[in-house]
């Protein structure tokens, strides 16, 4: 048995003011594919293991991955489906891929659902199984050239490995002639606000215990639900449901439309409002001087580079220096000019600097204006951090250069490259420790949740009043290609999964 083993993982803003060059990838191509995932909980790492447990034969293509932001480049859609396919061209019998199903690149909205069909047509009697992220936006041509499918049944993801050895198992199963899977869907037509999709709460919640629940029934392989991505302005972003089957197709399809018609019933929870910036920062003072340890946690949604924002946004921070916040830590702000300025001032100087506010959003009306701040140069690093135990398990960050700088009211963190921490050695490495901090402005929605919410006494989401790079207040992106009716856009219909 011979397996084609890989991972391409980008989650595309097509609104985003950030481009996604080749260069934007860290790739690794061939062996060093598989020696990347070494020590990783990514999805990718036990597909490898399970070859390596049933003596299988395989191949590790390519391994690529780029931080969200606008459309993928052709060029490097082309290399990795390349390395693919030539590989594949070798013979197979199946194809284990981790995806993100949120991917569009200059030329194609639907990036996973053009590549499987490519591997398809390269390779029609080889088994496909694919894992996605919770975020896909799922596609006809999607579900059409796989035969499993499984999505991370977390948000805040903390289910990599486990998504991953699920494809995995299912993929032995059927290469063996254990089990037949059939593949069926329901596209639901919400346009679900990323902060509703928590599954902590609320209809993901509802909907992730009926997909345990149904998958206890013997010939239910895999169920999962999926938000979509809502600043991907595509045909098919927003909610649907996925459900694998031991050949019963109509079993598959009554499954995922059970659960399709809770979340429709259920719509309204979906949809997230944001407060004004005032009204947050007021509850974060009020938690900062009520009962509890730690930092109340300020997550800057409307600037989520994990959401393909700019990472530097100084709205919310701006917004809590006037409100008289004191003792601010924040993750990078991403600015290389005032990375330069205060590089070359050195560690301990007192500077004058502009931070923020500069790479131009194409959807606003209004040009930002810098920051202009003045502190102490407090820490020169080369950004460069190893995380053997961060929420991806062994994982390295590499910030560019990087600076804290102290206001007085605020220890800034400003880095070279875009960021969002995944362990609390971002900080701790900069010689600082969050735990420590009355408050922690992080550039997040959620992803954080699990790193600091255990050491802090409260958390607070704060979206930016006129709008941030990535707000949840849906109605400033120019939307021109999603299907319609779809909720919340549109309000006065009916559905039903049928």
């Amino acid at each position: 048995m011979h397996l084609i083993i890989s991972r391409f993982q980008h989650e595309t803003n097509t609104f985003s003011a950030i481009p996604t060059p080749p260069e934007s990838f860290v790739s690794y191509w061939g062996e060093a594919a598989q020696a990347s995932l070494r020590g990783s909980d990514w999805p990718m790492a036990p597909m490898i293991e399970m070859a390596q447990h049933t003596g299988a034969t395989f191949s590790t293509p390519v391994a690529a991955e780029a931080d969200p932001g606008n459309r993928v480049a052709d060029v490097m859609f082309e290399r990795v489906a390349a390395a693919l396919l030539t590989d594949i061209g070798q013979g197979c019998d199946g194809i284990l891929l981790e995806l993100h199903g949120a991917m569009a690149t200059e030329s194609v909205d639907d990036a996973e659902g053009e590549l499987l069909a490519r591997l398809r047509a390269a390779a029609p009697g080889a088994l496909i199984a694919v894992s996605l992220d919770l975020h896909a936006n799922v596609t006809r041509k999607m579900i059409d050239n796989v035969d499993i499918l499984v999505g991370y049944k977390t948000y805040p993801h903390v289910d990599y490995r486990q998504t991953g050895a699920h494809v995995a198992e299912l993929a032995r199963r059927a290469l063996g002639a254990e089990i037949q899977p059939l593949t069926r869907w329901r596209q639901v037509p919400i346009l679900a606000h990323t902060l509703a999709m928590g599954t902590d709460n609320g209809p993901m919640k509802e909907a992730i215990r009926l997909a345990r629940e149904a998958e206890q029934h013997p010939a239910i392989l895999a169920v999962s639900v999926f938000g979509g991505f809502p600043l991907s302005d595509i045909s098919d972003a927003g909610v649907s449901v996925v459900v694998t089957a031991d050949g019963n197709a109509d079993l598959a399809q009554q499954v995922a439309d059970r659960i399709a018609d809770m979340l429709w019933l259920q719509r309204k929870e979906l949809i997230y409002k944001s407060p004004p910036t005032s009204t947050s920062l007021a509850m974060a003072r009020a938690l900062a001087e009520g009962p509890g340890v730690g930092p109340v946690l300020l997550f800057d949604h409307s600037d989520n580079v994990y959401s393909g924002g700019t990472g530097d946004s100084m709205d919310v921070l701006q917004a809590a220096l006037e409100a008289g916040l004191e003792g601010i830590v924040t993750s990078p702000f991403c600015d290389p000019e005032a990375v330069a300025v205060l590089w070359s001032a050195g560690a301990g100087a007192k500077v004058e600097v502009e931070i923020g506010n500069k790479v131009a959003l194409p959807f606003a009306s209004r040009k930002r204006k810098p920051l202009r701040l003045t502190g102490k140069v407090l820490c020169l690093h080369d950004g460069e951090i190893a995380m053997p135990d961060s929420i991806y398990g062994a994982y390295h960050q590499s910030l560019g250069r990087t600076v804290v700088f102290d206001t007085g009211s605020a220890r800034i963190v400003v880095s070279e490259k875009r960021n969002e921490p995944c362990d609390v050695k971002l900080f701790t490495d900069l010689g600082i420790d969050p735990s420590e901090a009355p408050y922690l402005l992080i550039k997040s929605r959620m992803h954080c949740k699990p790193i600091f919410l255990p050491m802090a006494r409260g958390l607070v989401q704060c979206d930016s009043d006129r709008g941030g790079p990535t707000s949840s207040q849906i109605d400033l992106f120019p939307i021109q290609k999603m299907r319609r009716p779809l909720y919340p856009l549109d309000r006065d219909f009916d559905w039903t999964p049928v």
